[in-house]
């Protein structure tokens, strides 16, 4: 009985961790585009 509520938890555990991972992946992709978006407004400022 104990056994199985501990895999139980072990498995809310790692779930848990895989979707921190997602936001953490999320958030990348949110850094990179604001980054790409500020290259080309800089590109469009030189240019004129």
């Amino acid at each position: 009985m104990i056994e199985k509520r501990e895999r139980e938890r072990e498995r809310d555990r790692e779930r848990e961790r895989e979707r921190e991972r997602e936001r953490e992946r999320k958030r990348e992709r949110e850094r990179e585009r604001e980054r790409e978006r500020e290259i080309k407004m800089l590109g469009l400022r030189t240019e004129s």
